[in-house]
């Protein structure tokens, strides 16, 4: 008994491409991505980070590959890590060569940055044989010259112009096996650049609010931007920059797409903010059950509700729920149904186990 979404997003259907074995694109699931903050050369510490964040539920990472020593980890890297990894690359294009031969299954580049016609399509050779895609990743920050001289300042039709000149040099050297993303620190204007790119080209698209800032500002801006393109049925990969801890980048990209219907996986905990009404501590409960329930990843729809004025309602929504009741007697609810009481004492341990029961139930039911 999962919660459904009030709506059906209609997602524009882009083609289809892949990195690795992560189809990007079309009726595929919104892919959510991270990238390591560990230098690439530290193979070791590098292949640490992307295994957490492999964990945290993420599809694919990108690694910083600014200079040789960083292209050769990658063959190491990418030998010892589940997820695809995206090179990112800026300007060199022996760096992008070197890559794709090392393992990468895509590159972050504009081809328009790396110069000579010829230095293009050696890229592309060393991409195609070696079945590497590309991400044309177009930056307000970084807008070539003669666009920011014509537009005076970076606006949406700036950043799509810049995206459709890449695209054009990708496209006379047919090559399509690319995604693209035109983002900025300003959530207004990424989300406009993003709606009239749109419209212009069907290849995937890449969102992201960039330089998004911290923790708590990052994800807010994040969610805005991201929610809002994602809601008019735009957008097949994501990821949220933080100045933070790659791992919690891939909980916030998970967490967006689960509000919106577009994702399920693990535990979604619907909770009160507590109250003068709340028969157990509602914030200390959710926090102890975020933990212990995060490994579990199929989807299961979980309720936390202090009292009894919302609570029987929302449990009748969900896989399970506790709704608070007086005198420490909270009222237990399984698939919508009242089942049993349960002690305040006694929440955590009997939800860990109703949660991992009907997470059990579900596995089972989905093999069959």
């Amino acid at each position: 008994m999962s919660l459904r979404p009030f709506r059906n997003i209609d997602r524009k259907k882009t083609r289809v491409i892949n990195i690795g074995d992560v189809k990007i694109g079309g009726d595929n699931p919104i892919s959510v991505q991270s990238m390591t903050n560990t230098l690439t050369t530290d193979v070791r510490a590098t292949i640490n980070q992307i295994n957490a964040i492999h964990e945290e539920g993420a599809d694919i990472v990108r690694v910083s590959c600014p200079d040789e020593q960083s292209t050769k980890a990658l063959k190491e890297i990418t030998q010892n890590v589940k997820l695809p990894v995206i090179a990112d690359i800026h300007f060199h294009y022996k760096r992008a060569i070197e890559a794709a031969e090392n393992g990468a299954k895509c590159l972050r580049i504009n081809p328009g940055n790396i110069g000579e016609k010829q230095k293009i399509h050696d890229v592309l050779t060393a991409a195609k044989n070696n079945d590497c895609s590309i991400r044309i990743g177009v930056n307000a920050g970084s807008l070539e010259k003669d666009i920011l001289e014509k537009y005076k300042e970076p606006c949406p039709e700036a950043l799509v112009e810049s995206a459709l000149r890449n695209i054009k040099i990708l496209e006379d050297q047919n090559f399509f096996n690319f995604k693209v993303s035109v983002k900025s620190s300003d959530i207004f204007l990424s989300i406009a650049a993003y709606r009239q790119l749109s419209k212009a080209m069907d290849y995937p698209l890449h969102l992201g609010i960039t330089e998004a800032g911290s923790f708590v500002s990052g994800s807010v801006k994040s969610s805005i931007g991201l929610g809002a393109l994602l809601l008019d049925g735009i957008g097949d990969t994501i990821r949220i920059s933080l100045s933070d801890d790659p791992v919690k980048e891939i909980k916030v990209g998970n967490e967006i797409l689960k509000s919106l219907g577009l994702r399920n996986r693990g535990v979604k905990i619907i909770s009160c903010p507590s109250c003068a009404r709340q028969a157990f501590q509602v914030i200390d409960t959710v926090k102890i059950l975020e933990e212990k329930l995060s490994h579990i990843k199929t989807p299961v729809s979980l309720s936390i509700i202090g009292c009894v004025v919302n609570g029987p309602g929302e449990a009748a929504m969900t896989d399970v729920g506790i709704t608070g009741g007086g005198k420490g007697n909270n009222m237990l609810y399984l698939s919508g149904v009242q089942s049993k009481k349960v002690l305040t004492n006694e929440i955590i341990d009997k939800v860990v186990a109703e949660v991992e029961k009907k997470a059990l139930e579900l596995e089972k039911n989905n093999d069959t």
